[in-house]
């Protein structure tokens, strides 16, 4: 049965790219005034300028994305995982076997993750998405109860003997993760969180971001669920070769996330872009939404500035993939689970960043003198 307050989607309305060109051309860039206003109101607060680090630049960002200052705050909040297999799992990446992404799905469902633990701990809502897992979750009553059935394909193709998954299902995949997003917001979500799963899908979110950065695969490539170091090895040769197979041109992003890329980076990517057209704040977490938000931003460079960066995962990819976007992390607690668990860890962050630009005093309104000329 379809999750609370979720319709079903047919595949055919979501072939022709019609909502991905609508998504993209309500994009527009942050509003000037209201970050000039959150600029100003930040130097009048009664604290010494600056001393609230970044997330000083969380509220002024938050501040243009609204187009008012202060920002509303970003409650309540939700967390999509976007759950999909991957073809390049059969090259020997990972030390998992590809039946756990159905079974941590179910896990999920059954409120047994991490995710859903610091999200009860956070108050945000968790939706889990099955866009590509290839162990189909049955439908109907019973541990597939809220679950958003959204599979464009029971996982990608291996990605060093051919594409991925096609042009159009790469579309329909952002689509599946644009629909998911105009639905939280509709239902009242004033934040998004990204969340995924898929075994391998670090693989994938390596040779995404060699893609985009330029960066040598060996740099991008690390150990993902805790593979050893030869097998980490295997798969920077692996994303080597998938890259010199395809030449994926970082200019047309479908492409590049259709010939190495997988379904849940793209229905990320969509997630993002359907967030941008809200003006709804998202936070990234990990590698993976790293590597989706590279290929939101190629689509919209606009589109990042909903974009707020968790955590910094311990893969090495996203720290390069982060400073190609230009987004600096919150917190940095050597997480490499995803799910979403850096992005919950960061939204209490995020929201005291707004809090303080909205409830601090002013040095005048408080009667502190402020610092001598």
């Amino acid at each position: 049965m379809p999750a609370p307050g979720f319709e079903p989607v047919s595949s055919s309305s979501l072939a022709e790219g019609l909502l991905l060109d609508s998504t993209l051309a309500a994009i527009t860039p942050a509003d000037p005034g209201a970050l000039a206003a959150a600029r100003d109101r930040q130097n009048r607060l009664s604290k010494p300028p600056g001393s609230l680090g970044f997330l000083e630049d969380v509220s002024i960002r938050l501040s243009g994305l609204a187009g008012v200052c202060p920002p509303p705050m970003p409650e309540p909040a939700a967390v999509a995982v976007f759950a999909a297999d991957h073809g390049v799992h059969a090259q020997g990446v990972s030390a998992w076997p590809q039946e756990v992404t159905a079974q941590m799905v179910n896990n999920f469902l059954a409120s047994g993750g991490a995710v859903n633990a610091f999200a009860a701990q956070f108050g945000a809502e968790v939706v889990v998405v099955d866009v590509g897992v290839a162990t189909p979750v049955p439908d109907g009553e019973g541990a597939s109860d809220g679950l958003l059935h959204r599979r464009i394909r029971g996982g990608t193709a291996d990605m060093t003997l051919g594409p991925a998954m096609t042009r159009q299902e790469a579309v329909r995949a952002i689509e599946v993760g644009i629909g998911v997003a105009d639905e939280l917001v509709d239902r009242g979500s004033r934040c998004l969180l990204t969340g995924d799963m898929g075994i391998a899908n670090t693989t994938a979110s390596a040779a995404l971001i060699a893609a985009f950065t330029g960066a040598d695969p060996d740099e991008v490539t690390g150990h993902g669920a805790g593979v050893d170091e030869p097998t980490r090895r295997r798969k920077a040769q692996v994303v080597s070769t998938a890259l010199a197979r395809h030449q994926p041109d970082p200019r047309d992003p479908i492409g590049v996330v259709s010939a190495v890329g997988g379904l849940e980076h793209a229905a990320l990517a969509g997630f993002v872009l359907a967030a941008a057209a809200h003006r709804v704040p998202v936070i990234l977490d990990g590698v993976i939404a790293a590597a989706a938000a590279l290929v939101a931003a190629a689509l919209s460079p606009a589109a990042l500035d909903v974009c707020v960066a968790g955590h910094r995962s311990v893969e090495p990819g996203h720290a390069i993939a982060l400073r190609h976007l230009h987004l600096h992390p919150l917190v940095d607690l050597g997480l490499r689970l995803g799910e979403g668990t850096g992005a919950l860890l960061a939204l209490p962050l995020v929201q005291a960043a707004v809090r303080a630009l909205r409830d601090m005093a002013t040095f005048d309104s408080a009667g502190v003198s402020e610092k001598n000329a």
